[in-house]
């Protein structure tokens, strides 16, 4: 059999489809030159917004001849979701697919197949713990678990460039119940980073970065994407003492509104955000920073809306991923909050943002 994998959404479902490749090949399939050329398309899912969950649906349905598995996050909810009516009604509006492949059944057991081979996305942890009350992915990957320390250090080797993802790699390592060995047999201490102000979690990810950036070969090291409420002093030094580590940090802020931040159990304030920046701006020399960015979340009023705005003309960022909000199942914001902005104001403010961050030179701080 000849396969073809579509992918869709994040750098983590790219890692995921590396392996998914592998799997079928494993099984003696062969990789197609397309679509159209395949007797299997596998589609590797997203539905971190709904219109990523309409182009899913748009390219099945389009397709004819062909056994159809679909895996990814659609899948993931659906299996998680305790009743079963979102499996049942998946297969209810995909009716031509053969299979519902869960990504777990996959996991890390296959070595991937990358079309890149000077640059590796290297997935460190899989889930996520935090429920952002806008966040599916709690629901379609489960629960934060890290990849063994010395499982991700041998997938690094032999790569020019190397990025590690995670839905927050700041907090790796939290759930490992044996601490890694460093050298000379001695045990790989954690780092402590305040949580909500005041508890504290173990964290591994300055250790596991600073042993990547040592691997002999590799040029480059970069990583996605950091929470700011665990950015530790730990992981600033870091990257702050490697050059090798990218002087480009992705570092979602979602809203620049404290009342906004609250609501999306987001666990900082602007004025928290703002001295991170400040800090790693002190710390490391030439840093660039991007983000992601909410519009009309639940409730987000006009004049929350200007404090976003404003924080993005202080912050001065060179890029923003920036999203219209979109009422995602099982969600705290889907069961808790009224969707209550309309789609054409949430369209006014996404451009607003866009010109002033995307495609305006920020320092002349003006917008329509």
């Amino acid at each position: 059999m000849k396969y073809f994998i579509v992918t869709f959404g994040c750098a983590a479902n790219q890692a995921d489809s590396e392996r998914a490749a592998a799997y079928y090949q494993a099984r003696g399939d062969t990789k197609a030159k397309s679509v159209e050329d395949a007797d299997v398309v596998i589609v590797n899912t997203c539905m971190i917004r709904e219109s990523a969950a309409h182009r899913v649906y748009g390219l099945i349905h389009n397709l004819k001849n062909k056994k159809i598995v679909v895996t990814g996050c659609m899948v993931g909810m659906a299996v998680r979701e305790k009743s079963g009516n979102m499996l049942r009604e998946l297969r209810k509006k995909l009716p031509t697919v053969s299979e519902f492949l869960p990504i777990a059944e996959v996991g890390f057991d296959y070595e991937p197949i990358r079309s890149d081979k000077k640059h590796a996305f290297v997935p460190i942890t899989n889930g996520c713990n935090n429920f952002c009350t806008y966040c599916v992915v709690p629901f379609t990957r489960g629960r934060e678990t890290s990849r063994p320390f010395e499982d991700i250090l041998r997938e690094c080797k032999g790569y020019a460039r190397v990025t590690l993802i995670g839905q927050n790699v700041n907090s790796y390592g939290s759930d490992l119940k044996n601490p890694p060995a460093g050298e000379a047999g001695n045990t790989i201490k954690p780092t402590y980073v305040k949580h909500l102000g005041r508890l504290r979690i173990p964290t591994l990810f300055p250790a596991l970065l600073e042993k990547v950036g040592e691997i002999k070969g590799l040029r480059s090291v970069d990583f996605i994407s950091s929470n700011p409420w665990d950015f530790s002093d730990d992981l600033i030094r870091v990257i702050a003492g490697n050059k090798k580590i990218s002087r480009h940090i992705h570092l979602p802020v979602q809203s620049g509104d404290n009342t906004v931040l609250k609501r999306m159990n987001r666990w900082y304030t602007r004025e928290e955000y703002i001295a991170l920046v400040g800090k790693l701006r002190k710390e490391i020399p030439g840093v660039t920073i991007s983000t992601d960015i909410i519009v009309g979340f639940c409730g987000e009023t006009k004049k929350q809306f200007e404090n976003t705005v404003r924080l993005a003309k202080e912050v001065g960022f060179t890029k923003a991923y920036i999203s219209i909000y979109s009422d995602r199942p099982m969600t705290a914001a889907h069961k808790v909050y009224k969707d209550s902005v309309p789609h054409a104001e949430k369209k006014r403010r996404w451009n607003i943002l866009e010109v002033l961050i995307n495609k305006t030179n920020l320092q002349n701080g003006t917008y329509e």
